[in-house]
């Protein structure tokens, strides 16, 4: 695949009291990218309970670049930064720009497969491997690495 973009809007709940996007917007609008692209590839959230796994983070980080208002046009995507062989962790990156590409913010996310039932981190099914092996990745992407 060669991007996943999408195009929110803003909303008048997702600012703050100085009238610009609240911090922990920028982080929904991540969660979205990443949910919207699984959804796309097939791994939904009624697929992810039958094979008893679900996405967790270990560590979200939002670089502000640019201050985002109401009526700001924004595109965010969504890339894979490294992940380890079987893709049972992983790092992926949101950049969010503005009308004329202007970088607004850059999101890193540290991530993994935990299995619902007994509470433990665990590794993707093999048949959804492809859904990362296929996922947009950044231009410093590390492979799949055997430790990580």
């Amino acid at each position: 695949m060669e991007k996943h973009e999408l195009h929110p809007e803003i909303r008048w709940s997702d600012l703050d009291p100085n009238f610009h996007l609240r911090h922990s917007a920028y982080y929904d609008l991540g969660a979205y990218c990443r949910v919207s692209f699984l959804n796309t590839q097939g791994l939904t959230p009624e697929i992810m309970l039958q094979h008893r796994i679900g996405p967790i983070l270990l560590r979200e980080e939002c670089l502000f670049r640019k201050e985002i208002k109401f009526g700001d046009t924004l595109t965010i995507n969504q890339m894979l930064d490294k992940a380890n062989e079987d893709f049972s962790r992983w790092t992926m990156v949101h950049e969010i720009t503005k009308s004329e590409g202007v970088l607004a913010a850059v999101i890193t996310i540290d991530g993994a497969w935990m299995d619902t039932q007994l509470r433990k981190l665990t590794k993707l099914p093999p048949p959804f491997e492809s859904v990362f092996q296929g996922m947009p990745t950044t231009i410093n992407y590390k492979g799949r690495e055997k430790s990580y």
